[in-house]
């Protein structure tokens, strides 16, 4: 079986010949290591951690089929023309003011790579967002790559490896843009905006993945993304979460369905229990990446709850890479009964972290292919 026909066989509970073994790919630390150690060469450490379509060749040698980050589609963030990057402040120690390509105001530390500390935002109400960011979300067909999905629409037939469709960010792509606390808070200061931003979005996102689905590319899986929950649950109301944004998902997912796409998965760290219903009822069946975290996340529990048609991929606690092969052979026994159950794909439940031991993941990989669940 190729990998696309193994996915499509897990999630849709029909026989396949072995699981595949999926990554979530590495942050860049980690690559910087990894080179430094000799395991990798210099050209295979990229720069930023969404380098997901350049970790192929990683991928190979450490023994993971796929990355599930294989999409194409929406941009993460805004479209040209961006933001302009430009240094506000400089100060003595080296650190610098930025605003960056969203449009947030950020400290950056020399040498450092990790999320800078947010100081200020260029969205602050609606005469910012409809001066600076409306006018950035106004696209159609002409902001496709034509040819490449051409080139793509010629492998449907051929094509081994799955290919998904990413439909974009309806909630996550607003935090980051007015940041953690504005955005807990506009919900309940303005209401209005707040709903008008969500419904721009949304309506944007329907357009473009339908542009985008008319090229006639065949996809395996559709993907969303938000990282909206912390430690402790949601970091927005559930139910502003089911009023506001649930009919843009239904109708995207409603939409996917016309063309055949009936894995929807959508990408949440954090305790999403209480958020997991109103994704399910609004089409989207698949979690990702499970973050095991301290509240002890897996599919388990919800599988029990809203049965068969909730899906998960992920689930596998990534800290047992810094541990040794024991720690990684009780995390793989631990996920047994869930690969069991059928419609779940075991994958590290975040990127790949620097604490990683590189003959860990190896380990890890080898195992999960001798064991040929």
């Amino acid at each position: 079986m190729t990998n696309r026909q193994r996915l499509k066989a897990v999630l849709h509970y029909e026989s396949y010949d072995r699981i595949p073994v999926v990554s979530f790919g590495f942050w860049t630390e980690t690559l910087q290591k990894w080179c430094q150690e000799g395991h990798i060469p210099k050209d295979q450490v990229y720069d930023r951690p969404m380098a997901d379509g350049e970790y192929e060749q990683i991928n190979r040698t450490l023994g993971f089929d796929f990355n599930w980050h294989s999409l194409i589609g929406l941009p993460m963030g805004l479209l040209d023309p961006v933001f302009e990057e430009t240094v506000l402040e400089k100060y003595p120690d080296g650190k610098q003011k930025i605003r960056n390509k969203e449009g947030s105001i950020v400290i950056v530390s020399p040498n450092i790579v990790s999320i800078p500390k947010e100081v200020g935002h260029t969205l602050v109400d609606r005469k910012s967002w409809e001066e600076h960011y409306i006018p950035r979300l106004s696209y159609g067909k002409e902001a496709l790559d034509l040819n490449m999905y051409e080139s793509l629409k010629k492998e449907n037939e051929t094509r081994e490896e799955p290919l998904g469709i990413f439909c974009g960010s309806l909630l996550g792509r607003l935090r980051n843009w007015l940041g953690l606390m504005d955005f807990s808070f506009l919900w309940y200061d303005d209401p209005e905006l707040f709903t008008d931003i969500v419904n721009t979005i949304g309506d944007t996102m329907y357009r473009q993945t339908k542009n985008i689905l008319e090229t006639g590319v065949q996809f395996d899986f559709a993907h969303f993304w938000e990282d909206v929950c912390g430690n402790d649950g949601p970091l927005v109301l559930p139910e502003v979460v089911r009023d506001v944004a649930g009919p843009h998902y239904k109708k995207i997912t409603n939409l996917l369905k016309e063309y055949n796409i009936d894995i929807v998965s959508l990408d949440c760290d954090g305790c999403i229990d209480q958020l997991v219903p109103i994704w399910l009822e609004n089409g989207v069946n698949t979690m990702f990446p499970i973050e095991v975290g301290r509240w002890n996340a897996s599919i388990g529990p919800w599988r029990e709850k809203y049965g068969k048609s909730l899906l998960g991929v992920g689930g596998m606690n990534k800290k047992v890479f810094a541990q040794d092969y024991a720690a990684i052979d009780k995390e793989i026994e631990r996920m047994k009964p869930f690969i069991e159950m059928g419609g779940f794909i075991p994958c590290p439940d975040h990127r790949i972290a620097p604490d990683a031991k590189w003959e860990n993941v190896q380990y890890y990989c080898d195992k999960m292919h001798e064991l040929n669940f």
